[in-house]
């Protein structure tokens, strides 16, 4: 099985720059994975030689991540789809447009993927995401609880930028703990889709952190001056 190699970009952040992200968005300690290096069981799989199995058989682990990401990414669609209605910046937007259209994509790829190994394939109400009390342990990391986006839902303009990349750091975090997860379980990773589908939520997902990050440090440099 040949596999392309994954490498995500090391954050930048000058001193200053950190300590205004620390400020606008702390994140807590559980929710924020090294974001410099791709895991070390990915690269350890990336450098075992391809053996020709007939295709590496799927675990567990991959119908868990699969099922789970369907449900992340639907709630990383629901916000970015307020971005028109909710006064968002162009640079936002544009961001947001990214955001919806990508990860759309990406769960008709894994609804086609746990389908086709005739696996149960999750159904996403939004409408559920926004019940008051929704048990926090329900979601998967980084996802947003009820109370968070209704913040996110009332925010308007500027605030809402801010709100929304402050949230959207934390989920996308929380989609490379997934990869984390997925490829620190044993035998996990290997089946070529999930593999290659996991490796680009990785790459692009840090990407996507380091350009959130940069915007968020412009909104508090904005008000600040």
């Amino acid at each position: 099985m040949n596999r392309e190699p994954l490498m995500p970009r090391t954050l930048l952040a000058s001193g200053t720059f950190v300590a205004a992200i620390c400020i606008v968005a702390p994140m807590p300690a559980a929710t924020s994975p090294t974001l410099a290096a791709p895991p070390p069981a990915l690269t350890a799989a990336r450098a075992r030689p391809p053996v020709d199995t007939g295709g590496a058989p799927y675990t567990a682990a991959d119908v868990h991540f699969m099922s789970g990401m369907i449900l992340h990414h639907a709630q990383a669609v629901l916000m970015a789809g307020w971005a028109p209605t909710h006064g968002a910046s162009a640079s936002l937007r544009s961001l947001c447009e990214r955001i919806v259209v990508g990860q759309r994509d990406e769960i008709v790829l894994m609804r086609r993927w746990l389908t086709g190994h005739h696996e149960a394939v999750p159904e996403v109400d939004p409408s559920h995401m926004m019940m008051p009390g929704m048990d926090p342990s329900m979601l998967m990391p980084g996802m947003l609880t009820a109370e968070q986006l209704g913040e996110l839902e009332r925010a308007r303009g500027r605030d809402f930028d801010r709100v929304f990349l402050r949230y959207m750091i934390q989920h996308h975090q929380g989609a490379i703990t997934m990869v984390n997860q997925l490829f620190a379980a044993r035998a996990a990773g290997e089946e070529e889709t999930v593999f290659r589908f996991a490796a680009n939520v990785f790459a692009d997902q840090t990407t996507e952190i380091e350009r959130m990050q940069r915007m968020l440090a412009d909104l508090l440099f904005e008000r600040t001056n």
